[in-house]
């Protein structure tokens, strides 16, 4: 399906996310859309796909215009979208979200769902365990159900914003190998990205946005130059390394065994010192998720000991954590980090509120300061789903305390353009003048080595690995993350 948006405009009040965007998307091609993060390109397919209406402009399906209100309507046409978070019911098991949609909905019961659902994963390369529940998915396997599903809804036009946030290297491969065989199908598929080297590997042609605009467009082969400077107007510098002396013990876990994940945590003994920046690696659900969350005291140990700045924290709640000086920010912004419906002066009004007196006034103004502080594009009454994924995890770091003792934060740059990820990392750095230690997770083997000291590599719920960053290089660390040391 040929696909025009044509002069598409999308006002927030005096927000202005999308401003005369007039892009075309060719059948038996995967285009990409490239800017940093506030750049205007969630907005835009969120437009596309139905999910949000446009202030004004045109959009074409094989050159008739569409006018369409609500992502039913819009996968009716054949347009489906895999968003930066999976639509999908965790409680539910694999082949009953499959079912989901459907034309019969969950009466397309027995053999029928099964057949069809294992034909699109054995066409498309996908192995997915129909015997689990979705919670227990990795990232990338809730992406894969999503776009077997979608497929199976009719989709000609597949749109898929920022898919390869939290992959491993395999799971974006396998991922990459589908979406070429979609496009040899036919199929129109936009891939939304801030990464450089994604774009590269994949897409056919890429329309860069900046500021609301279509700054610039590009085919095959790519000027990775050229295309930095559409995104950010110059090449962004990158991070100075600086080492610091670790001081008193910050963090001790002593033999701690906890449920969650995939796997859980196993035998765990570590020591986090002040001023440490310690990165925490592995395959996703291999145990660096339930350790950051024990170190919170948002999960309680089965057995072992915790212990914060020398205390005693094991039986705790995360309150007496937070007491302590730990805060934790975690990956999934509107489901454990945010609350969807609630403006930005409403949540800073929650972290004030002292009783049951709100002062709003005070509220928004702090808010303000919040958003200019932060450089986050929004105003004080906006819900905080209207605002992009780079924003709502700037407004996440806004909400840190000032002096803290212990930084716990998992994937803090996920979904981040290049160089908004330097700007949380000076951000973040700042906070070991104060003697904080940072404990993170990544799945970037590129920014774990960019700024931390210390790596922790975690398997099958196991620490195997624990080593100065100075004496790593990424083919060892790629390989200790396999399990294979």
């Amino acid at each position: 399906m040929l696909v025009e948006l044509v002069e598409i405009y999308k006002e927030y009040g005096p927000v202005k996310a999308n401003r005369g965007i007039s892009l075309r998307f060719a059948p038996g091609s995967i285009h990409g859309i490239l800017g940093e993060n506030g750049a205007g390109k969630s907005t835009l397919m969120k437009i596309l796909a139905g999910f949000t209406p446009k202030s004004a402009g045109t959009i074409r399906l094989d050159g008739d215009p569409a006018d369409y209100g609500d992502p039913a309507e819009a996968s009716g046409r054949g347009i489906g979208m895999l968003y930066q978070e999976p639509l999908d019911f965790p409680a539910l098991g694999v082949l009953e979200n499959f079912m989901i949609g459907q034309a019969r909905g969950l009466r397309l019961k027995g053999a029928g769902a099964r057949k069809r659902f294992e034909s699109l994963c054995l066409r498309l390369g996908f192995c997915l365990p129909l015997e689990k529940s979705v919670r227990e998915l990795t990232t990338g396997e809730r992406q894969q159900l999503e776009i077997v599903r979608l497929l199976s809804l009719g989709a000609s036009v597949l749109i898929l914003d920022e898919p390869t946030t939290g992959l491993s290297a395999f799971q974006r491969e396998t991922l990459f190998q589908a979406l070429r065989a979609l496009a040899g199908e036919g199929k129109t598929l936009i891939f939304v990205s801030h990464k450089l080297e994604d774009v590269e590997a994949l897409c056919d042609r890429v329309s860069v946005l900046r500021q609301g605009r279509v700054a610039g467009e590009m085919e095959r082969p790519f000027d990775t130059g050229a295309l930095l400077k559409m995104m950010f107007g110059s090449v962004p510098a990158p991070l100075k390394r600086q080492e610091v002396q670790p001081g008193d013990c910050v963090l001790t876990l002593q033999d701690v065994c906890a449920p969650g994940d995939r796997s859980g945590l196993r035998d765990c003994s570590v020591k986090i010192r002040e001023r440490e920046v310690v990165a925490l690696a592995g395959l996703e659900g291999s145990g660096q998720g339930v350790f950051l969350r024990v170190a919170a005291g948002l999960t309680v140990p089965a057995s072992g000991a915790v212990h914060i700045q020398g205390e005693p924290m094991t039986a705790k709640d995360s309150r007496s954590y937070q007491r302590k000086g730990v805060a934790f920010m975690p990956t999934a912004r509107l489901e454990e980090g945010l609350i969807p419906g609630l403006a930005i002066a409403e949540h800073v009004a929650l972290k004030r509120s002292r009783g049951f007196r709100v002062r709003w006034r005070q509220a928004e103004k702090q808010a303000q300061r919040h958003l200019e502080r932060f450089r986050i594009k929004g105003t004080p009454a906006m819900p905080v789903e209207s605002l992009s994924g780079g924003n709502q995890q700037r407004l996440l770091l806004s909400f840190l305390p000032e002096t803290p003792a212990l930084l716990l934060l998992e994937k803090p740059t996920r979904g981040l353009d290049y160089e908004s990820s330097l700007w949380v990392w000076e951000h973040l750095l700042q906070y070991r003048e104060k003697k904080a230690a940072i404990v993170f997770s990544s799945s970037e083997l590129e920014e774990i080595l960019m700024v931390s000291q210390r790596v922790l590599v975690f398997f099958n719920g196991t620490l195997i690995w624990d080593m100065p960053t100075a004496q790593v290089r990424g083919q060892a660390l790629g390989r200790a993350i396999a399990g294979k040391i």
